[in-house]
């Protein structure tokens, strides 16, 4: 064998790093924020309740067909919300795990069109007579999603959809 030879990397390492290159940038945390002139009072009644989110979430409006399921608490935590709609309205659902006076934590499942766990979380800053809130998921993209996060970033998926939200939420919360 050459000398050349000898020090090019097998298929089996070439693959082994780019599976711990995919599983290493798999991790992600996608943030948007924006000022709202509303108390946090405001802001969590329309948050810890997901029959108000009708009112601000980007994506009640994708599949005007939606199959939406409500349990657990009214509000608050243990409050759940499932859907099932299209296929760019996927299926999953949602509970919410934690409230302090500056964030609302949530679990966020996914069914389709991918499986998936994230954690979701409003977090509140007051500013003056406005209040600051950053809408924030973090998660891990594992298989297929993990490669395919490489191509198109979670940031650049959702990230427009947390501005959607974001202004909707503010509309609604200072009408």
């Amino acid at each position: 064998m050459s000398g050349a030879g000898r020090n090019r990397p097998t298929r089996f390492a070439r693959s082994a790093a780019t599976v711990a290159y995919a599983q290493a940038m798999a991790e992600f945390d996608i943030h948007r924020e924006t000022v709202i002139k509303a108390d946090l009072a405001r802001l969590q009644a329309l948050i810890d309740d997901f029959h108000e989110w009708p009112k601000w979430s980007p994506w009640e409006d994708i599949d005007p067909a939606m199959e939406r399921t409500y349990s657990g608490a009214d509000r608050g935590i243990g409050a759940r919300y499932a859907w099932s709609g299209n296929r760019k309205a996927g299926r999953g659902d949602m509970e919410i795990t934690a409230i302090t006076d500056d964030a609302i934590g949530l679990e966020l499942h996914f069914e389709k069109p991918f499986k998936a766990r994230n954690q979701i979380r409003f977090e509140f800053a007051p500013q003056g007579d406005s209040t600051v809130v950053t809408w924030r998921m973090t998660g891990r993209q594992t298989g297929p999603m993990a490669l395919f996060g490489k191509l198109v970033p979670m940031d650049r998926l959702v990230g427009p959809d947390f501005e959607k939200g974001l202004a909707r939420l503010k509309a609604a919360a200072e009408s």
